[in-house]
């Protein structure tokens, strides 16, 4: 009963400061916090914490613990995340000045620029459409059996294939994940806006190519989770650009499709055909949501804890260890052979992802979580602010979608990203390039220009 009123009692504390920081908490005007803490924090990690330290979790994970002991800390390092990270956005808005709720209403509300140059913008989003489509076909060549069409054929080693696929890709990983992976759901929504703003068949065209493609690499290696984030992503386009508006008759049916669509795949993929399995709290879609994202982290504790040193950096991106002829040590996949050998050696499994504290706690011990969590607390909330203060262009507006989609993932998939991020660092540099660019190249014509009308006067 103690654990459950402190639970409680963090819950409502927790919603309330993110309730200040975002401006809404509302499932029908979703952003990134909202979805940071009803999906990262609450679903895959909070609510698990309750069951495990409540001991009626009854999970294969929790069992491979050394001591119960880590049922206990574990809860208290997730109640202190759940309190420490919103306490450090609430800080930061008070000393940006910013006003979630005001700020946040008048973004939504508000129009997206209508850009001139119309087909200097065009050329420019063909050749990163070009860009796109040559790494998935790329990603294509790269790979011995495209594990969605092994699907349609009937294969039966699945799950060998998707790991192979995943990890074990033959090309090179920068240009699947940067053009191919991340850079073509961006296009297709920046090339959408631009046909909705414009109606002329031309961007229709890049729109119709890169959301193929967009929708190739969130499915081509089976895996769940990218297809609905890519459905999310589509969703909060059409809430920012108004085209709709969430209802909650709408929602229910979007969720109910939701569920539709994840038992069909785990039928299909997994091979999942039992009922039960579907409603279970500790197995099935629930338990990998409740459970399993959230077991990982006390796993963690238990390893790095009396079994294995701590890391010290060695989780960080092998372009930095690199510096230092350091070979990086992912804790996921470390604890992944330490836990399961017989499921890695069989092909079969791949990383112990879980909350970003984990790797935080492996790398730098109980510092790593404390100034973690104020870490990755801080680079949400510059984000948001950012993003919610910068114009509603049609690039700004997809980029800041792209964060409100992708950094939840990376919440519940490890520390290291929030330090040095590659992938996002690409993004930017690559789509904004071109407008830094143009728009020194307008200063310095305007320059000219008064310099010119200076001397003649």
């Amino acid at each position: 009963m103690v654990y459950f009123l402190i639970w409680a009692a963090v819950l409502v504390i927790s919603f309330n400061l993110f309730k200040k920081v975002s401006g809404s908490m509302s499932l029908l005007t979703p952003n990134l916090l909202s979805i940071t803490f009803y999906y990262s924090l609450l679903a895959s990690t909070f609510i698990g914490s309750l069951l495990i330290v409540l001991e009626i979790d009854d999970h294969y994970m929790i069992k491979s613990l050394s001591d119960d002991y880590y049922r206990y800390l574990g809860f208290f390092f997730i109640c202190f995340i759940m309190l420490v990270m919103p306490l450090t956005m609430f800080l930061l808005n008070k000393l940006a000045g910013f006003n979630g709720e005001k700020e946040f209403k008048s973004y939504i509300a508000a129009p997206v620029y209508k850009e001139e140059n119309g087909s200097q913008l065009f050329y420019l989003y063909c050749f990163f459409t070009a860009m796109s489509l040559g790494a998935i076909g790329y990603t294509i060549l790269k790979i011995d059996a495209i594990p969605i069409l092994q699907l349609l054929k009937g294969s039966d080693n699945l799950a060998e294939l998707r790991i192979d696929a995943s990890h074990n890709f033959g090309g090179s990983t920068v240009i699947r994940n940067i053009f191919g992976v991340a850079l073509a759901p961006i296009l297709s929504m920046v090339t959408f806006i631009y046909f909705y703003q414009r109606k002329e068949l031309r961007w229709f065209v890049l729109f119709a190519l890169t959301t193929g493609g967009a929708l190739f690499m969130a499915v081509y290696d089976l895996s769940k989770a990218p297809i609905f984030f890519y459905a999310i992503t589509v969703l909060l386009l059409l809430i920012y650009l108004r085209i709709i508006k969430l209802t909650w008759l709408r929602l229910a049916i979007l969720g109910g499709f939701g569920v539709i669509l994840l038992v069909v795949m785990y039928v299909f993929i997994q091979g999942v055909t039992e009922p039960s399995s579907f409603l279970s709290y500790n197995s099935g879609p629930i338990g990998r949501i409740l459970l399993s994202q959230v077991g990982p982290f006390y796993l963690h504790l238990d390893l790095f804890t009396d079994r294995m040193d701590l890391l010290y950096g060695q989780s960080l991106p092998s372009s930095i260890l690199g510096l230092y002829d350091m070979e990086q040590v992912r804790s996921a996949r470390l604890a992944m052979e330490v836990f399961y050998p017989q499921k890695v050696e069989e092909g079969t499994a791949g990383v112990l992802n879980t909350i970003f504290a984990a790797e935080a706690y492996a790398n730098f011990g109980y510092a790593g979580i404390l100034l973690g969590t104020i870490y990755v607390g801080a680079v949400i909330q510059i984000i948001y602010m950012l993003f919610i203060r910068l114009p509603k262009t049609p690039l700004f507006l997809a980029l800041f979608i792209y964060f409100t989609v992708n950094i939840p993932r990376i919440v519940i998939g490890g520390f290291a990203d929030f330090l040095f991020n590659p992938m996002w660092i690409a993004v930017l540099v690559i789509l904004l390039t071109p407008y830094v660019l143009f728009y020194l190249y307008r200063l310095v014509k305007k320059f000219r220009k008064n310099s010119m009308n200076g001397q003649l006067s």
